[in-house]
Formats: structure tokens, C-alpha cells, sequence
């Protein structure tokens, strides 16, 4: 704004201001631009290499199509790449159990944060997976034979983990010994979440010493006192802060794995409808009924209550 009276033209205020050097562009910038490279290490005759280090020739190495169809490389890479995440949440929840049996809380914290991860990780897949038309899943389907998910032994240590035990889950692994033993211990012990209650009780909680001498091959079933527990935790949670953040993380941790058992859903409902699946299942009205089992329930629970 011009003073009043002064009727000379706006002086701009950027007039006579030096504009900043244009950023200097080396004549040879493509050579500039590989300079980096220069000192790294070329030579992995006598060293261990990036490809090494990842054992990724039996990894690539791994994917054997036994249809002509151009899709059952997808169908192979998503199933052993969910199979793969799966690894890594069965070794995070391993060390979150033994972190919570020695109430090391906080690392169990980040594990369990790690898995909920992992978890969304599984969901893509899934919408990788749904990039795939019925057609051309009908070309493929007859090589599968009756091999299906449900065989999965990682998924069904995870399940059991998490506490949805059922023993006629061991029997499509009878043929492999070390599997069926590894499952049936699994099967045995307590689950996560029994953990977390044994937990509950050594922090003063009375819980009921029938559901600390529970069955641990029987599913997870509602308990009162847990639930009291529960309420307690939330109605003081700087009382009882660490139990609290335990139970938050849970609720994320089955709220990623309800969404991961959606998503089967939908692509199998998009893919092939509801016909049987390849392993004897119902298929899409079998996988409909696993989206009503709950893995914690008085966290659900308790938040009606509050």
C-alpha cells in the first residue's frame, strides 16, 4: 500500500533483489549420478554375497507351475509369501509368550505390535491374489489336486496360538510325524492369550482357578472373572498401565486377524462363489463360519460393559 498522496507506481518488493544461483549441473551428470557405486564391492568370489546371505537360489528356485497357465505363477508366489509372514508371526508370538510367562512386558509389547504388522501384511496378499478372474483360476484348478490352505500347518499353529484349539485339526498331518508332533504340542499348551490371564492373576486378579487349570486343547471360552479383570484394568488404566497397553495390543492383533480372514473370504467368494473348495471344504460358507470365532472374548466384551 502506497503512502496517501504519494501517487508514484507500487514498487515491487522484490525489485533489485538478487535472485539465488540456479543449481549448478554438472556437463557429465550421468557420470555423476554412478559415482556412487564406485568403492562398493564388486567382487564376491571369496565373500558372502547379498543373494548368498538370503539363500535365494532355493527360494526362487521354488516355484514349479504344474499347469500351463500363465496365473498359477501368482497363485504359487501368494501362498508361499503368505507362507513366509506367516513364519515370522509364529516366531514373534513364540517370544511374546516367553516374554509374558517372565513378565517382561514391553518387548512382548513391540512382538505382539509386530505380528498385528505382519497381519496387514497377509491382507494385501490377498488383494494381490483378487487380481485373478474365475476363468482364469478355472484353467489352473485342476492341477491343485486336493491340496488347500486348510493344510496349512503354520496357519494352524497360529490358530492355536491365538486359542482357537480343535484336535480333528492334527489329522490332515497324520502322514508327516514331526509335524503332527510339533501341532499336537501346540495344541497342548497353554495359548497367548491363557498366558496373559496366568498374567492377570500373578498382578492380584482373582481369577477363577478353573480357567487357570483350563483344558488348553479346548477353544477359548468366556470367563466372568477374566472379565472383571478386564473391567478393573480399564476403568484405572494408569493404575495398571502395562496390563492395560496388554490388552490394546491384543484387541489390535485380533482385529488385524479377523480383517486377514475377511479378505479370504471375499477373494474366494469373488474368485470361485461358493463352490467346494479343492480340500473337501465347504469353501466360502466354511471360511463365513471361522469370521464368527472370537480369540479374546471378554476384551470385546468388557467394552459393552464399561
Amino acid at each position: 500500500m502506497q503512502p496517501p498522496g504519494d501517487d508514484a507506481a507500487p514498487r515491487c518488493p522484490f525489485a533489485g533483489a538478487h535472485a539465488p544461483d540456479a543449481p549448478h549441473v554438472p556437463e557429465a551428470a550421468g557420470d555423476d549420478a554412478q559415482a556412487g557405486w564406485h568403492r562398493a564391492q564388486l567382487d564376491f568370489s571369496q565373500s558372502m554375497s547379498y543373494g548368498d546371505y538370503l539363500s535365494l537360489d532355493p527360494i526362487l528356485d521354488a516355484q514349479h507351475p504344474r499347469s500351463p497357465d500363465h496365473n498359477e505363477m501368482l497363485f504359487i508366489i501368494q501362498h508361499q509369501t503368505s507362507e513366509l509372514w506367516m513364519k515370522l508371526a509364529l516366531y514373534e508370538l513364540r517370544a511374546a509368550l516367553a516374554s509374558i510367562r517372565d513378565d517382561a512386558l514391553p518387548p512382548a509389547f513391540k512382538m505382539l505390535a509386530r505380528v498385528s504388522r505382519v497381519l496387514e501384511q497377509l491382507v494385501q496378499a490377498w488383494n494381490v491374489l483378487a487380481t485373478m478372474t474365475p476363468s482364469e483360476y478355472s484353467a489352473m484348478r485342476p492341477y491343485l489336486g486336493a491340496s488347500s490352505g486348510f493344510q496349512s500347518y503354520q496357519y494352524r499353529e497360529l490358530e492355536f496360538i491365538l486359542g482357537n484349539k480343535n484336535a480333528q485339526m492334527l489329522r490332515p498331518h497324520a502322514h508327516r510325524p514331526a509335524i503332527h508332533a510339533h501341532l499336537e504340542a501346540s495344541l497342548q499348551a497353554p495359548s497367548l492369550y491363557d498366558e496373559v490371564i496366568r498374567l492377570l492373576a500373578r498382578r492380584g486378579f482373582p481369577i477363577a482357578p478353573e480357567r487357570l487349570d483350563a483344558d488348553w486343547t479346548q477353544p477359548t471360552r468366556h470367563d466372568r472373572t477374566v472379565e472383571a479383570a478386564w473391567l478393573a484394568v480399564y476403568r484405572e488404566p494408569n493404575a495398571h498401565w502395562e496390563l492395560y497397553e496388554m490388552a490394546e495390543e491384543l484387541v489390535d492383533l485380533e482385529d488385524a486377524f479377523r480383517q486377514w480372514r475377511f479378505r479370504h473370504v471375499t477373494t474366494v467368494e469373488r474368485i470361485i462363489g461358493f463352490k467346494q473348495g479343492t480340500g473337501g471344504t465347504s469353501g466360502a460358507p466354511y471360511l463365513r463360519k471361522m469370521l464368527d470365532v472370537v480369540l479374546f472374548p471378554e476384551l470385546w466384551h468388557v467394552r459393552t460393559t464399561l
